[in-house]
């Protein structure tokens, strides 16, 4: 989720997500469509008496809306500051804030598992809100009865602020209630237990917003359907966070000796026949006996196959490389295939020799031999137990 950047506040860049551009809008038609509505809700909720025909007049359901709207979106930028700022007093950097279909998320680049940590910083964001919700009542109380329009928006973003925060509070892990979950259920158990015991709570919660949402609102559906998505794939991150603890690239890479490697030179008929052969979709490719590119069979699709003995692998492969240090933690290899894009990663030391290559097969092969071993793989290293697994020396 990268999105376009549109500023920078406390070092950290914000962004919006493509999908943003979509919602707002869509956020804005809706409340300017339902203001008549709003207004008598929010006269007896707040006890004011803003005019129902004055607000419902010409376009102004539409000012209001694109006000409402916007004022939510910023009140969500400020929650995800909340998150933001507290992490970083513990010392978290924060990769960015973006705001995208379902509010806002903030990038950390690395998780806190200290329980206390993460109860701080999870609850931080709803605590904004509602100070926000407060704020936006307190200007209700004080904007005369002539200023109906910005009376709505105060009572609009006073109302939502704090439904914002009791929502998130609800134990749909990976939301904030569900982080405050894992934090307490994390006192006296493992973080990776603990990930897994709120991720399916979270995953629970999800079914049951998707069962409401088909009788109230569709939206819901896809909100449990992010939910239950982001549940699972931070819980296997944890797992495989866990089960990788002081593993190294170097432990799990395919050595230079054995790697299968072709020339600059090679015709890309000879390089679609190898890859048939030696069922590999991935090469290092070398120049007198440096690391200059890597080809995948991807790459040799760009050429026509009448037109492949015209061509060389110097013609298609990818000389702009994303390298990784044999020293690096197993998790770093993961978190780099991951942000690039990629499949395998040459593993490069000191000097910009080719040492070896990990490849995502590396890493689920490695990944299923340690979790053999039972969660702490009894007597045994982790290092051990996949040094002593025929399949993953041989290979």
């Amino acid at each position: 989720m990268r999105g376009i950047r549109i500023g920078t506040a406390f070092g950290i860049p914000i962004r919006l997500d493509l999908t943003f551009l979509v919602v707002l809008p869509l956020f804005a038609w809706l409340i300017g469509a339902d203001v008549g509505n709003l207004v008598d809700v929010l006269n007896g909720l707040f006890d004011v008496a803003m005019p129902v025909e004055a607000l419902t007049a010409g376009s102004m359901p539409w000012v209001l809306g694109a006000a409402a709207a916007t004022g939510l979106f910023a009140c969500i930028l400020f929650h995800e500051f909340g998150h933001s700022l507290v992490a970083m007093e513990y010392g978290y950097e924060i990769e960015s804030i973006t705001l995208w279909l379902f509010g806002g998320v903030a990038r950390f680049a690395e998780m806190p598992e200290d329980w206390k940590q993460e109860l701080t910083i999870a609850v931080a964001g709803p605590v904004v809100s509602v100070g926000l919700g407060v704020l936006a009542f307190l200007g209700l109380l004080v904007v005369p009865d002539g200023l109906p329009a910005v009376q709505f928006v105060l009572a609009y973003l006073a109302l939502t602020n704090v439904a914002l925060a009791v929502f998130n509070m609800l134990p749909g892990f990976p939301m904030d209630g569900g982080r405050v979950l894992r934090a307490l259920l994390a006192r006296n158990r493992t973080h990776a237990r603990a990930t897994q015991l709120a991720a399916e709570v979270g995953k629970l919660f999800a079914i049951v917003l998707a069962v409401v949402g088909l009788f109230a609102n569709l939206f819901l559906i896809a909100l449990a359907f992010f939910i239950y998505i982001g549940a699972s794939s931070e819980a296997q991150q944890t797992a495989m966070k866990a089960a990788f603890q002081d593993v190294t690239v170097r432990d799990i890479m395919t050595p230079a000796a054995d790697l299968h490697t072709v020339t600059a030179d090679t015709d890309l008929s000879t390089l679609t026949d190898r890859m048939f052969r030696e069922r590999h979709t991935g090469y290092p490719v070398l120049s007198a006996g440096q690391l200059v590119g890597m080809v995948t069979l991807d790459d040799t699709r760009e050429v026509r196959e009448v037109e492949r003995d015209a061509y060389r692998v110097e013609d298609v492969m990818e000389t702009d490389l994303v390298t990784i240090h044999p020293g690096a933690d197993a998790m770093d290899a993961i978190s780099t295939m991951q942000r690039e894009g990629v499949g395998r990663l040459p593993v490069v030391d000191e000097r910009g020799e080719l040492v070896g290559l990990i490849s995502r097969s590396d890493l689920v092969t490695a990944f299923n031999i340690i979790r053999t071993g039972g969660p702490t793989g009894g007597e045994r290293s982790t290092l051990d137990r996949l040094s002593s697994d025929p399949d993953f020396v041989q290979r």
